[in-house]
């Protein structure tokens, strides 16, 4: 791609050159006599006529050059304050949102390439590595996709950042599994839900598997974090949200259920389903209507099945996004 504005970070390979003035064959001045080699009781004082490593910098996205083999990699110690997320897309949506700071990056070569415009347009200075420097930072069973970023994590919002546009927001009670979350954070980001909200505890760190899990969709939604749940469904409920409870076994159909904006869908912890004080703070316990044999499914996807029908059962309604009272700490 020539012609690419390169990135700042540069990588340095070897250019050997030596000084040609001090080789024995060299000529100098206007005598055109040759002089005699420096003689090595000398080398203390006289100027050093080995061959020698200047660095040279190479760019990313100049054509015809190559990297230099990328050296042991030093990553940045693990620590409470750093998210860490690796993934083509987790990673290329983090730089393309810029809700977060970006400390530092670490790719191969080839995944280097793929997000030279993130890269660059997040100002970052990217350090390659190889896959196996990456395996053993991640461990390896993590799905690099030869890329890592290191950042700080995104704001904590609560429950009056909550800016509604569609209407809608997912309450998850202690779901722990990161693969669900993630998967439902990818969700959320697909249907335009305006916040996930979740407790300070006995949710999974919204970084590493679940960014993974989540495909990006992490950067596109409003994390809430709350202290205690139950509260969170009181203060939701008096603002106006009808509280809808996902359970496989409640008897009354979503389908059926009259439904208006603003709604706060309730998601129970896989096993455990929705606590006792959770399912008293919703309007309605409702069910998904399953014609197979299994009644149940994963419940990322039953949110997925849910916010469907919630979707199609708001077609045509109008929504007037009204800003929510809220009158209580959570």
């Amino acid at each position: 791609m020539t012609g690419t504005k390169p990135i700042l970070q540069t990588f340095w390979t070897r250019n050997l050159t030596r000084d040609k003035s001090k080789r024995p064959s060299a000529r100098t001045g206007g005598s055109g006599k040759h002089q005699k080699a420096p003689d090595s009781s000398l080398q203390q004082t006289a100027r050093d006529t080995t061959w020698r490593a200047r660095p040279r910098p190479v760019h990313l996205g100049i054509s015809g050059q190559n990297f230099a083999q990328p050296s042991a990699a030093i990553f940045r110690r693990a620590a409470s304050g750093v998210a860490v997320l690796y993934g083509f897309h987790a990673v290329r949506e983090a730089l393309r949102g810029k809700r977060r700071k970006t400390l530092d990056i670490y790719a191969t070569e080839a995944a280097a390439r793929r997000l030279e415009g993130e890269i660059a347009g997040a100002g970052v200075c990217p350090h390659i590595v190889t896959a196996e420097d990456l395996a053993r930072r991640l461990g390896t069973g993590a799905v690099h996709q030869g890329v890592m970023l290191e950042a700080l994590p995104l704001e904590r919002l609560g429950l009056s950042d909550i800016v509604s546009r569609s209407g809608i927001v997912l309450v998850l009670d202690q779901i722990t599994d990161p693969h669900n979350a993630g998967a439902i954070l990818r969700t959320a980001a697909a249907f335009g839900v305006d916040a996930v909200i979740a407790t300070h505890r006995h949710a999974p760190e919204m970084a590493g598997v679940v960014a993974k899990a989540a495909s990006g969709g992490l950067e596109h939604v409003a994390i809430v974090s709350v202290v205690n749940l139950a509260r969170a469904l009181e203060r939701l409920g008096d603002s106006g949200y009808l509280r809808l409870g996902l359970d496989s076994e409640a008897e009354t159909s979503l389908a059926t259920i009259p439904l208006r904006r603003p709604i706060a869908l309730v998601l129970g912890g896989e096993g455990k389903g929705l606590r006792r004080l959770n399912r008293e703070n919703c309007d309605f316990l409702v069910r998904l209507d399953m014609p197979g044999a299994i009644k149940s499914l994963n419940v990322s996807i039953a949110c997925a099945v849910a916010l469907t029908l919630l979707r199609a059962g708001l077609a045509g309604k109008a929504y007037s996004s009204p800003c929510p009272s809220w009158t209580r700490a959570t």
